[in-house]
């Protein structure tokens, strides 16, 4: 088996290279039929149009930093490039995603951020799907708008440590841990004890400072004030009419609305907007090749989707009812 895929693969490059020195040899000898044809290219390439980033599942950092796997770093790169694209005028962001970590929504937040500034006349519309909560919302409060659905779960503005005990689990199997540590708190969060009460104060603040970030966010990007979001930012979700009611989305509809008013906000007349969504399907294609290969060449795990990635440890702008 692992021969006849290799056999493949050699001639899928084989036809790779052929194809690119036709095109190599049709570009050099090609006439003015030709010369059109380019030239027609790159006028569609340059038009005006919607760039369109789908955020899908738990947002955490790629294991690998590859450039199809779905992760902060990628997409925060992929919302560089559409920005950097000839033609595109807004970006819309479609959010499906209960949150993530703090670091990786963070990421793309501030790239969002610094996109704006370096591209003031590209607009931002987020998206709501099914969920887009805690830190899939910490993303829309960077856009200029957001539309939901009327049944949108969002929300959840909030911070979360998970620290699990399995003090008396440990003992009815014989199980002890016994590190050797360079200071009193290096095991802060060990499963295998209590926490003391001074730990339980130094998770609070560092829960209390991350969650102030978060609270802050919304208040500069919703125009409000960090006295108007606190009682909105207990941890709860609301519907998308609940969010309209408080402020925390502009406007209910579809994707066929947020296209519309991206477009409206990018200055494109047309009335069927075009839409640029950058690489994604090649990076969907790159991640079934790469883990159908693994299966068959049985090479290191294969990729799994991200919710596998609950586990992690730290702080998480999370909703835990996903």
């Amino acid at each position: 088996v692992k021969r006849r895929l290799i056999t493949s693969l050699l001639v899928l490059h084989a036809a790779a290279l052929l194809a690119a020195g036709a095109l190599v040899l049709r570009a050099k000898n090609g006439g003015p039929r030709d010369e059109d044809v380019r030239s027609k290219l790159l006028s569609l390439s340059a038009q005006d149009s919607v760039g369109w980033v789908s955020i899908r599942g738990p947002i955490m950092a790629s294991a690998s930093g590859k450039l199809w796997e779905r992760g902060s770093e990628q997409w925060a790169r992929r919302i560089e490039q559409l920005a950097e694209t000839k033609g595109v005028k807004a970006i819309v962001l479609d959010i499906n995603s209960p949150g993530g970590s703090v670091g990786a929504v963070q990421e793309i937040y501030s790239r969002i951020l610094r996109v704006k500034k370096e591209h003031p006349t590209i607009k931002f519309v987020a998206l709501f799907g099914d969920v887009a909560a805690s830190g899939g919302y910490y993303l829309a409060a960077a856009c200029d708008k957001i539309v939901a659905h009327p049944g949108s779960l969002t929300g959840s503005i909030g911070v979360i440590f998970s620290v699990s005990n399995m003090e008396g689990l440990f003992a009815k199997v014989g199980y002890k841990m016994d590190p050797i540590k360079s200071g009193r708190h290096k095991d802060i969060g060990s499963p295998a004890r209590s926490m003391t009460a001074e730990e339980r104060q130094i998770l609070q603040d560092l829960i209390d400072d991350a969650y102030g970030q978060f609270v802050s966010a919304v208040a500069e990007g919703r125009k409000m004030t960090i006295e108007e979001v606190k009682p909105l930012a207990d941890g709860r979700i609301y519907s998308g009419n609940q969010a309209l009611a408080n402020k925390l989305v502009d406007q209910l509809g579809d994707s066929k609305d947020a296209l519309m008013l991206a477009a409206k906000m990018g200055g494109i007349k047309d009335e069927k907007p075009r839409v640029r969504r950058d690489n994604e399907k090649f990076s969907d294609l790159f991640e079934l090749l790469e883990s159908r290969a693994r299966l068959v060449l049985g090479v290191g795990p294969v990729s799994l989707p991200l919710p596998s990635a609950l586990s992690a440890h730290g702080m998480m702008y999370l909703w835990s009812g996903w």
